[in-house]
Parts: C-alpha cells; structure tokens; sequence
C-alpha cells in the first residue's frame, strides 16, 4: 500500500490516545474512516476533530468476539471495501503474578489478546478481498521483554506479537494481497496508566508518576511513525527511542536483559 487516499481504514479505541491520533493522522492524508471505542463520548470527539471525506464510528466491545464479528461485515457493508484495519484497543492491568486475580488476568487477555486475534480473523476476508490490504496489530515494548507486575500485559502482547508475525508468513506464503504489521510502542503519552487496573498493594498513584516519566512520545508522533511503517510494509514499527533501545538491548543480549530490569525495578517499582 503505497498510497493512502481514499482508502478505508478500520480502527479500534480510536476515542483516546494512539487511535485518536491515527485516526487524525489518516484523515488528514485522505482516508475514510471507521472508527470504534467503547467510549463513545471520546469517539464523538475523535470523529469531530477528523477532516475526512467519509467518517463512521461504531460503539463496540473488542472483547465480545461475536460483536467484532459483526462489526466487520456492517463496516463492509457500509463502506462497500475494507483496506485497512488496526487492531489498537488495549488496556492495562499493573499487579504481581501472587497478587493478580483470574477476572483481572482474564479481562486484560480478553480485550489485548483475542479483541486483536478476533479483530484480524473477522476482517481478514474483506482485506483479502480489497486487493490491497494491510493489517495492524499494536503490541507493546512489553511484547518483547518481560516486565515485573506486568505479566498479563506481557502474556498479551508477547502472544500478540506471535500471532502477527505468524499471520504475516502466512499471508506471503498464499500470497495473499495483505500486508502485516507488528507495532510495539515505547511510552506513549495516553491515559492508559489513569485507566489501568492495579493489583491491591500496588500505589496507583506512584505507578501513574512513573509511568508520566518514562512517556516520551506524544500520541500524533506515534502515530506519524506508525502510518510511515505502513507505507514501507515494516513487519516490525518500533515507536519512540525507548523502543527502539530495548529492542537493541534484547536482541545483543538475549536472556541477559533481565538483570537490568530487575535492577530498574528494584529501584522503581518495588518500593
């Protein structure tokens, strides 16, 4: 896909955060726009701070599976094709493995895990079948290390990143008129720490302060960076310096990266 006008793009979450900002970014370059959060008061605001030619937004639950379903064939029947979709809803959860529930573990799995699968399987025939199709699937730094506290998050977005790259191969492999990609963000600047479930000895306040730290990246320079790795058909979109720095740091040292994380999180997280 090299270029972008008048192309239909699906996004989820797009009523805050890295979906706004695409959703921003791809109006502005000439796509028309289906967009979906279960918010929809943010949606309504994303949507007004849009200029495209054709915009839709849909409430929808990424963690129903029949519902993304659905939502895939009324988008195409909206739209009449489909040309891209990215999978970008996502939550939270920051809690010990001990610590961690089974509602809150399988709640993060639900919607950062199989709201992608579900999203990708659902909307892969219209991809196909647009002849240029490109799908978009955001994991996280966190889909290439492990982080303490931050097991379910890291169980999603590593299983995330196996699924896209396998999807990928596949796509190839048939040579299917789809391209894959892979998107871990560094620290974003969103409200996702504000909205991230805690476990109950977590300081949710000291988490939000940490996290405000290490987000070095505003949601429109994700998002620029992102829409640039699409038109290149990067398998792997690395977004902000952080990322890019662990991803060198796991790739020299393998294993070994977990000292240093350990010791980072002796210092900031196990106070």
């Amino acid at each position: 896909m090299k270029k972008l006008n008048n192309k239909v793009v699906v996004i989820t979450g797009a009523g805050s955060g890295i979906g706004r900002a695409l959703a921003k970014e791809l109006a502005a370059r000439g796509c028309r726009l289906a967009l979906s959060d279960v918010n929809e008061t943010g949606l309504r605001e994303t949507a007004e701070l849009c200029d495209a030619s054709e915009i839709r937004t849909y409430r929808l639950d990424v963690s129903d599976r029949d519902g993304i379903y659905a939502h895939a064939d009324q988008v195409a029947k909206d739209f009449g094709v489909v040309n891209m979709v990215i999978n970008n809803a996502g939550v939270a959860l920051s809690a010990s493995v001990r610590e961690m529930t089974d509602e809150d573990f399988k709640w993060v799995m639900d919607i950062d895990f199989w709201g992608v699968t579900h999203g990708s399987r659902a909307f892969l025939p219209h991809l196909i079948a647009s002849g240029d199709g490109h799908l978009v699937n955001i994991s996280s730094v966190f889909g290439l290390i492990g982080v303490p506290k931050q097991s379910a998050y890291n169980a999603a977005k590593f299983a995330v990143r196996g699924f896209t790259e396998a999807l990928r191969q596949e796509m190839k492999l048939e040579k299917q008129p789809v391209a894959v990609s892979c998107v871990h963000p560094g620290g974003i600047r969103t409200n996702i720490a504000n909205s991230a479930r805690m476990g109950k000895s977590e300081n949710a306040e000291a988490q939000r302060k940490g996290f405000d730290k290490i987000a070095v990246t505003t949601p429109e320079k994700a998002a620029r960076t992102i829409v640039k790795g699409i038109l290149k058909d990067e398998s792997r979109i690395l977004v902000g310096p952080d990322a890019w720095g662990i991803d060198v740091i796991n790739r020299v040292l393998g294993s070994a990266y977990q000292p240093l994380v350990e010791r980072f999180s002796r210092k900031n997280l196990y106070l």
